[in-house]
């Protein structure tokens, strides 16, 4: 039995062995399994360019109206009447609402007569004094006589001057009971109908509002500020452009006439103003608006396409094709853009090739094939 088993064992190793020679003779080369490298992925590339730009830097404003007036009564009565209509344009002087003037008629009527008894109380104080200075020349009264009489001439007059400030005070009660438009306008709702009383207690009766010009008020972050001193950008002229609420732009730019001498240490920001021109009433008190302060002088920058900023957990970059067609990765500090294309104040050189199309297929240290994009047209 120990025989034949041993020399089954010696035939299979002798299989084995010559089973592993015949594949070591017949297997091909190393080199030979080793897969082929593909061609480099080809990308789509734009050489930055120094363009002309104006900067631009982009805020969320409210409307406000230059000129915006509440009517109050300044006297005490019924309402008898409202002579417009609601939401309607008034002129300066225009008459908005009828307070009740019969108390106030009598009122004027009764110190019209007041003045009138001061008048003639005064006349006849006037008669008495020169009587008595006429008896004065001949002794006929004593001096303390005519002395008294000539007070009783100045009681006389003040009275009258008294007389005529009450009158005067109640003519312009009166003319309160008569309210009218302060200025061009337009007119809001009324807050009072006919027959109710009214105060200088009562509130607005309604509301004018100058709807041109109009004034859009913006808040800028200090960090902004601080940078618009150092750079010169603080004595610049800037044009105010607006975006409405249906992100078409305003059609009239504006101006700033208005910067706040103190900081909202809520914000730390500082308030500015600008005035717009507003003929076909677009802009409404109290509208939201985007606003965008522009340079009106040019500045030279380096501008890539926008389409090549990529943004990670550092930051904005660019991957960018260097010399050997190999892919670097650039950090960029990102400034204004203009029409598709951002300014690039730093990590970007004029002429340097960055990726505009293909960078998924690209990795930093990559060697590509970059070809060039149609020249894109000037703004």
């Amino acid at each position: 039995m120990t025989r034949p088993s041993r020399s089954l064992a010696r035939t299979g190793l002798a299989l084995a062995l010559s089973a592993l020679a015949t594949l070591a003779a017949g297997a091909p080369p190393a080199a030979a399994q080793a897969p082929v490298a593909g061609p480099p992925p080809a990308v789509v590339v734009t050489a930055a360019e120094k363009r002309p730009i104006t900067r631009s830097f982009p805020f969320v404003g409210r409307v406000q109206a230059l000129d915006k007036v509440e009517l109050r009564a300044r006297v005490q009565g019924f309402l008898q009447r409202r002579a417009f209509d609601e939401g309607a344009v008034v002129k300066e002087g225009d008459l908005l609402f009828v307070i009740d003037k019969a108390p106030f008629e009598a009122a004027v009527a009764q110190q019209r007569a007041g003045l009138a008894v001061a008048q003639a109380g005064a006349q006849n104080a006037t008669v008495q004094l020169n009587r008595a200075r006429e008896l004065a020349r001949t002794q006929n009264i004593p001096q303390a006589t005519v002395d008294q009489r000539a007070a009783d001439d100045a009681q006389a007059r003040a009275r009258v001057m008294e007389a005529q400030a009450s009158l005067r005070d109640a003519e312009i009660n009166l003319g309160y009971t008569d309210i009218k438009a302060p200025l061009d306008g337009r007119v809001g709702r009324a807050n009072f109908t006919v027959g109710a009383f009214l105060g200088p207690d009562s509130g607005a009766l309604a509301t004018i509002v100058r709807e041109d010009p109009m004034t859009v008020t913006f808040n800028v972050p200090q960090r902004i500020m601080v940078e618009a001193r150092r750079s010169g950008l603080a004595d610049e002229k800037f044009i105010v452009r607006a975006i409405l609420a249906d992100g078409k732009p305003y059609a009239h730019t504006g101006t700033i006439d208005f910067v706040d001498v103190l900081v909202d240490q809520r914000t730390d920001s500082v308030a500015i103003r600008a005035r717009f021109p507003n003929p076909e009433r677009m802009l409404v008190d109290g509208q939201a608006v985007r606003v965008a302060a522009e340079t009106t002088t040019p500045e030279e920058a380096v501008m890539i396409p926008q389409a090549a900023i990529q943004r990670d957990q550092s930051g904005a970059f660019v991957l960018a094709v260097g010399a050997g067609d190999k892919v670097e990765i650039r950090r960029v500090t990102m400034g204004t853009v203009d029409a598709g294309w951002v300014a690039i104040p730093a990590g970007i050189a004029p002429g340097d090739r960055v990726i505009v199309q293909g960078v998924q297929r690209a990795r930093p240290g990559q060697v590509v094939a970059p070809t060039t994009a149609p020249p894109a047209p000037r703004s």
